[in-house]
């Protein structure tokens, strides 16, 4: 049986002439895209293969494992052959088996902290007594903190100024150095943060995850070469701090034995990332599983200015060193 149905988005005549099948398929596409924001409605697909969101353009992957429940945290990346990056909103996700993902509808926006230049660059969220901290990067004027008592949001600016801004970032001379800040709680209960461009910063996070305690320090990388996305974590006594490195951008990594150093460099991760010449990662442990997070550019019409985040598997040498990612097209849903 084939009908027609009208659709009237944003001034747009979108006209169909399809069986039934097609028409829930294309729907449920139509409403994450268009109406999910404004309707405040939820849309869930199976992921069955990288990358694994496919019905927009989504960058800078962050991660959170609340109970049984892993949360995806995400930029949006505007669609079409995009001079530079443009981001105005961050999206977030959830899975239970990271093969049906749901989005929910956006939990914030870079306008809601209105000291910043209203773009959205990379984040990360992080849960502590009950509420969930989100830290985000906003180009030229600084990291911020939102929060908010759901991982799904929405989210409001905790602090109404910058947690973190340029005059900070005591060895740099670039503007945009005060962005990419990754958070995490050791397990003696303090927070850190780190963050950078060109230079990598970290510090301690008061109890109230809204305010910095003591002193502002800077990585030693020791000649090699760090140029952005810091993500800090930790398995088995030992600290990784991953990061992008040169340009096009690459994944390295260092490990320590103290999350203050000394860092020692342990080489390439990630290689160079299909039609992105940014390279942005997320590693999450989830139900006995290590998975990397990452973006490329390998969505249709997917450039380095429009992303979209992929998964695969994460593996440990016996030493503890890790072990090259494998980018597959599979993904880790099969």
């Amino acid at each position: 049986m084939y009908i027609f149905v009208y659709i009237y988005i944003k001034n747009i005549k979108i006209i169909y002439s399809m069986n039934n099948k097609i028409i829930k398929t294309t729907l449920a596409l139509l409403t994450a895209v268009y109406l999910q924001p404004i309707f405040g409605q939820t849309f869930s697909w199976v992921a069955d293969s990288n990358p694994i969101i496919k019905h927009k353009y989504t960058a800078d992957p962050a991660t959170m494992v609340c109970g049984d429940t892993l949360w995806l945290f995400t930029g949006e990346d505007f669609a079409g052959n995009q001079q530079n990056i443009h981001m105005e909103n961050w999206c977030v996700f959830s899975t239970t088996d990271m093969r049906t993902f749901t989005e929910y509808p956006v939990p914030l926006r870079a306008d809601e902290f209105k000291w910043s230049s209203g773009i959205a660059y990379a984040s990360q969220v992080i849960e502590r007594n009950g509420r969930y901290y989100w830290y985000v990067s906003t180009d030229n004027t600084g990291i911020g903190v939102a929060v908010s008592d759901r991982p799904e949001g929405p989210y409001k600016d905790a602090i109404g100024k910058p947690l973190l801004t340029v005059k900070d970032c005591f060895a740099s001379k670039k503007q945009w150095a005060c962005i990419d800040p990754t958070v995490m709680i050791d397990d003696d209960g303090q927070a850190w943060i780190f963050w950078g461009n060109g230079e990598c910063y970290y510090a301690k996070l008061k109890e109230n995850m809204v305010e910095i305690d003591g002193k502002i320090r800077q990585v030693d990388f020791n000649g090699f070469v760090f140029e952005e996305a810091p993500w800090i974590h930790k398995h088995n006594g030992k600290y990784y701090l991953t990061y992008s490195s040169g340009f096009p951008e690459r994944t390295a990594y260092a490990m320590a034995d103290n999350i203050e150093g000394p860092w020692k460099y342990m080489g390439i991760l990630n290689e160079l990332a299909g039609n992105s010449s940014s390279n942005h990662q997320a590693i999450q442990e989830f139900k006995g599983k290590w998975y990397f997070f990452y973006h490329n550019g390998g969505l249709k019409g997917g450039t380095s200015c429009s992303r979209s985040v992929c998964a695969d598997y994460l593996y440990y040498n016996p030493d503890g060193s890790l072990k090259r990612i494998i980018m597959t097209s599979e993904g880790v849903s099969q």
